[in-house]
């Protein structure tokens, strides 16, 4: 009876487990650290000068942020680039604005 008990702790505690993760493999915290990352990275193109009136999506994944959209400038461009890389938390940027 108490192996039978403690097998079934173990399946219980294995489902709950494995019901943490996201379908790629990631944990909930994982995906709010990247919320959060692309909030803050969005805000910091919001609050800066140069970049405040385009429109430049932002999508985080593990830590790399991918910027898309479009600027005037390569200036503008390399500069959303460390504004960005700025942002805690951000690993790596790929930049792929257009410029118009």
């Amino acid at each position: 009876m108490k192996k039978t008990r403690a097998f079934m702790c173990g399946v219980i505690l294995a489902c709950a487990l494995t019901a943490c993760a996201t379908p790629a493999g990631r944990s909930a915290g994982e995906v709010i650290d990247d919320s959060t990352i692309t909030t803050k990275v969005k805000a910091a193109l919001f609050d800066d000068e140069r970049l405040s009136g385009f429109a430049i999506s932002v999508e985080t994944f593990e830590g790399e942020v991918t910027l898309t959209g479009a600027v005037n400038t390569v200036g503008e461009k390399v500069h959303a680039t460390g504004v960005a890389e700025s942002v805690r938390g951000v690993k790596n940027v790929h930049n792929l604005l257009e410029i118009k």
